[in-house]
């Protein structure tokens, strides 16, 4: 468990970083996004993913990970946006912004945590594409949920499947450093 809390940090810190340096170059000009824009941007990236894993030629010279990444830092934002609603106008600080970053990381990565010590690391005997295939079932969960005006009768909420996916996409980027 030590290695993966270890590889964990590592493929958050390079998401965390990019999350930076966008916020940067454009602000927090994505808190005008509503949930279902989100689940759309993650939605276009599982999506490219998933062709990339099954076609032959790739016509845009950038791989699986850089889309990983991009699901993670969208999920991120998604769980910003349920806790702080959405705005008219980008209203958050780079210093704000990652310090929400990192709140919500830290309660995904305990989720994580929990789930890994009773399912005995599973994710790890998993193929990419198999990680892939479940952030896509996810997001179909999350645009039914949203169609449904967010309610559930049994099923756990939006944010847990915004977790759920931050984790899968950490532990496919794994994966893909350990190739």
């Amino acid at each position: 468990m030590q290695d993966t809390s270890k590889q964990y940090n590592a493929v958050i810190d390079t998401c965390k970083s990019l999350f930076k340096k966008k916020m940067t170059d454009y602000g927090s000009a994505w808190r005008i996004l509503r949930l279902p824009s989100l689940t759309d941007q993650i939605f276009i990236k599982a999506q490219r993913i998933r062709g990339l894993q099954e076609n032959d030629v790739q016509k845009v010279d950038e791989g699986q990970e850089s889309e990983f990444i991009g699901i993670i830092n969208y999920c991120i934002m998604a769980l910003i946006q349920i806790e702080k609603g959405v705005v008219e106008q980008p209203d958050l600080s780079t210093t704000e912004a990652l310090e929400l970053y990192e709140k919500h990381i830290t309660i995904t990565k305990k989720l994580m945590e929990d789930k890994n010590h009773d399912y005995g690391e599973a994710w790890r005997d998993m193929r990419v594409s198999s990680l892939t295939d479940l952030i896509l079932q996810k997001l179909l969960r999350v645009k039914q949920i949203e169609d449904n005006a967010g309610k559930t009768l049994v099923s756990e909420g939006i944010d847990a499947n915004y977790q759920d996916m931050i984790n899968y996409a950490v532990f496919a980027m794994i994966h893909l450093k350990q190739e």
